[in-house]
């Protein structure tokens, strides 16, 4: 009586670690860094990848390839410095995947704003520019740095100048984003005013602390401010 072989393969299966789904046998997964972690992607949830901010494992390669070689023959600062330049391209790379991220508009005739009652209590203004910061993609930047630098200090305070405008400074030691909220103008959302690399660049006011990130990139007002 012939007796049916068994076949055996040597092929190791590997789940989506999006959908969950082990893949057929043929198919070849795309690989993504997500949290310090390795995730096997497969060709059907590559844009729910990307939409999660996941980074694609050969864009993070070519990356750390450009680390390596600007790091040969520096110092401890030079490469400090060169964290920062790699923080801030992962923070772009993730903001460019999100397919969530504003597109250009094309401004037609300009239409009279609308204008939003302003608070007049200092700790309502700081809190309302928080609450426009953490609906925008800015969140993402601050979330991909600190990722890489860690936590940042956060500065928030109405600029004197302009009632109306609150200015978001957040510093990391060798890295800092200045970002500004019209509340009369809500519907502009949040304008990255400046960023530099060097805390002294700052004045003693910006460098106040009175807020904190967490690991999202949305900040919040502290508990004595």
């Amino acid at each position: 009586m012939a007796r049916t072989r068994d076949i055996r393969t040597d092929q190791v299966d590997v789940e989506c670690d999006v959908c969950g789904r082990t893949l057929l046998r043929g198919e070849h997964a795309e690989h993504y860094l997500a949290g310090g972690e390795r995730r096997a992607v497969c060709d059907l949830c590559t844009m729910r990848a990307q939409h999660e901010g996941w980074i694609k494992e050969s864009g993070a390669d070519d990356l750390e390839f450009r680390q390596a070689r600007s790091e040969r023959g520096r110092g401890v600062i030079g490469r400090l410095r060169s964290r920062r330049e790699r923080a801030r391209e992962l923070a772009d790379l993730e903001a460019d995947a999100a397919p969530d991220a504003p597109m250009p508009i094309v401004e037609g005739p300009r239409e009279p704003r609308h204008i939003h009652a302003v608070p007049t209590n200092a700790e309502l203004k700081m809190q309302r520019a928080l609450d426009v910061f953490n609906v925008s993609q800015h969140t993402r930047t601050v979330g991909g740095v600190a990722r890489s630098l860690g936590p940042p200090a956060v500065s928030v305070r109405p600029r004197p100048d302009r009632p109306s405008v609150v200015s978001i400074t957040v510093m990391w030691e060798l890295s800092w984003y200045r970002f500004e909220i019209d509340l009369s103008d809500e519907a502009g959302g949040v304008r990255r005013e400046a960023q530099g690399n060097e805390l002294n660049e700052l004045t003693p006011e910006e460098q106040a602390v009175n807020a904190a990130a967490d690991e999202r990139g949305v900040l919040h007002l502290a508990l004595d401010s």
